[in-house]
């Protein structure tokens, strides 16, 4: 099914002996858009210490009640390594928590292969003064910096990226909600990340290979409403592009 990344934030991390604390935001990889971690903020049980946890590590979540199960314990949780979610997170500090847990690298190596996604994703320009992609050794972002950044067309700026819809079977990123509406903003529409022909984390800006007026004319996404298979459909005919299975 999927899911607004802007109705998961707060949702409950409850860990196999008790609750953990809230969810505060997600880093994905800007290579593939999933999901990698959630960064929680733990609150009175750790001092509002912020820990990340690998999606991987997640049980079914349980969505009436808005709570992701782990499959951990409180003392295992307390006991891991420290990590400042307030800076980038490194390969190494990823490979810390990896080996602390025993879970498996979804980069590849010594304990399981890489995952296998569904189409190439566009590298992202760095940011002035940071290495060059192919000089980086993980690509992870923040979703709450990406989410303000504007969205340009081939004739112009459209709007700004207000979240992001994933596929809670594999935690991908399908698509992003772009707010359209202008000076007037409110008006929302959605476009796939596939389409995504560019990220400038220096410009703070996503560029697409579509023109403004088709965006704007594109078929309303309503927050309120779920995004079904129909409204899916529906979009891609609109667009004109093939959907991706």
């Amino acid at each position: 099914m999927l899911r607004s990344m802007v109705s998961l934030i707060d949702y409950n991390i409850r860990a196999a002996d008790g609750d953990i604390g809230t969810v505060d935001v997600f880093y994905f990889d800007d290579k593939t858009w999933v999901l990698r971690y959630l960064v929680v903020d733990t609150g009175g049980f750790l001092s509002s210490r912020r820990v990340l946890l690998a999606t991987s590590a997640l049980g079914e979540p349980e969505w009436v009640d808005q709570t992701f199960p782990v499959k951990h314990t409180r003392e295992e949780v307390e006991n891991s390594p420290e990590i400042d979610t307030e800076k980038p997170v490194s390969r190494e500090q990823e490979e810390s928590l990896h080996t602390y847990y025993r879970w498996l690298p979804y980069w590849g190596g010594a304990f399981g292969a890489p995952v296998t996604q569904p189409y190439p994703m566009p590298v992202a320009e760095p940011t002035e003064g940071e290495p060059k992609p192919e000089e980086k050794e993980n690509h992870l972002r923040s979703f709450r910096e990406v989410t303000t950044y504007r969205v340009q067309a081939v004739d112009g700026e459209v709007g700004q990226v207000e979240d992001f819809i994933i596929q809670d079977s594999d935690w991908s990123m399908k698509m992003f909600v772009v707010d359209a509406g202008g000076w007037l903003r409110g008006r929302q529409v959605l476009l796939a990340t596939e389409w995504i022909g560019r990220v400038s984390y220096g410009d703070k800006q996503v560029s697409v290979n579509l023109k403004r007026a088709t965006i704007e004319a594109a078929p309303e996404y309503d927050p309120a409403e779920p995004v079904n298979e129909e409204f899916e459909v529906r979009l891609y005919d609109y667009y004109g592009r093939p959907q991706q299975p």
